[in-house]
């Protein structure tokens, strides 16, 4: 366990919130091979979405092989945010701007270092089946039981559909189902195996695209913004304690279709960490540009 997190652990358990904690692994600890840390070890945070655990992890994997001694510490969001802001982890890979998190980002972005987009592209919206014939969301009148599909309620996708279901006259009388990322995917895998009608939450990228013929409905009214990126945040000070790692993370950077291999991966059987190994294996010459000059 790093130096930070009996201190997180103690706070976040007076608040009641529950941690994953996914280790990365370990070449032992004692910092002989890498710079920075306390003792070679690094802590990064990340919330607990397919997009996240991908991602996290692919890092977390390049960061072990250079020899460091990797935590991987899955928080709510608010709490992640806060946890890089406060120094208590190192950072994360999983800030999505300017929408999403722009609450976050308004309360934490000055607490934190902003080292930019590692992922350009990414959007959310209702997606439907292909073959459902219809292709915006003005077009919507009684498919899937004028019901929504959703993930967890406060989630980003989430508040933008409440807000589509109050500016649609399509969506009158539309309900909006909470639930969680993974019972989503599954009501969508059930539907699409009976030909059924299905109207969810959707983001991308997730190894739902790969894995289904999938489309966004139009959204005329721009409820659900823009197309975003997906950013790496660090705590203040990580440039001078740990130059390795801060290079790592300011150099990462992929593709949706990069990210959604490994997300299909994983949602088909395979830990994170194999995953993260198998994707890093094979991409070794990106890996190469992020690690570029570190021995």
């Amino acid at each position: 366990m790093s130096k930070w997190s009996l201190k997180r652990a103690g706070l976040i358990g007076s608040l009641a919130l529950g941690l994953v904690v996914a280790g990365c692994g370990s070449n032992g600890g004692d910092g002989d091979s890498s710079e920075g840390g306390a003792d070679g070890e690094i802590e990064l945070a990340y919330v607990e979405w397919d997009t996240e655990i991908a991602s996290t992890h692919v890092v977390g994997k390049v960061l072990e092989d250079l020899g460091y001694d990797v935590t991987l510490t899955a928080l709510e969001n608010a709490f992640m945010w806060e946890a890089v802001a406060n120094g208590e982890v190192d950072g994360m890979v999983a800030a999505w701007l300017p929408g999403t998190h722009a609450e976050q980002f308004e309360t934490y972005g000055d607490q934190v270092e902003q080292l930019g987009p590692n992922l350009e592209g990414a959007k959310i919206g209702l997606v439907v089946p292909e073959y459902m014939d219809v292709d915006s969301i003005e077009d919507l009148t009684d498919e899937a039981g004028q019901t929504i599909t959703g993930i967890e309620a406060g989630a980003g996708v989430v508040a933008a559909a409440e807000n589509a279901v109050e500016e649609y006259d399509s969506l009158d009388g539309w309900t909006l189902q909470t639930s969680s990322s993974g019972a989503m995917a599954t009501e969508l895998g059930g539907a699409i195996d009976n030909k059924e009608e299905i109207v969810v939450t959707g983001w991308s990228p997730h190894w739902k695209f790969q894995k289904y013929d999938l489309k966004y409905l139009d959204d005329p009214k721009g409820v659900f913004g823009e197309a975003e990126s997906i950013e790496t945040m660090v705590r203040e000070g990580l440039k001078d304690d740990a130059p390795e790692v801060y290079q790592v993370l300011d150099n990462f950077n992929w593709t949706t279709d990069d990210m959604e291999e490994v997300m299909l991966n994983i949602s088909e059987g395979a830990s994170p960490e194999d995953a993260a190994a198998e994707w890093v294996e094979a991409n070794q010459d990106k890996v190469d540009e992020w690690t570029e000059g570190i021995e």
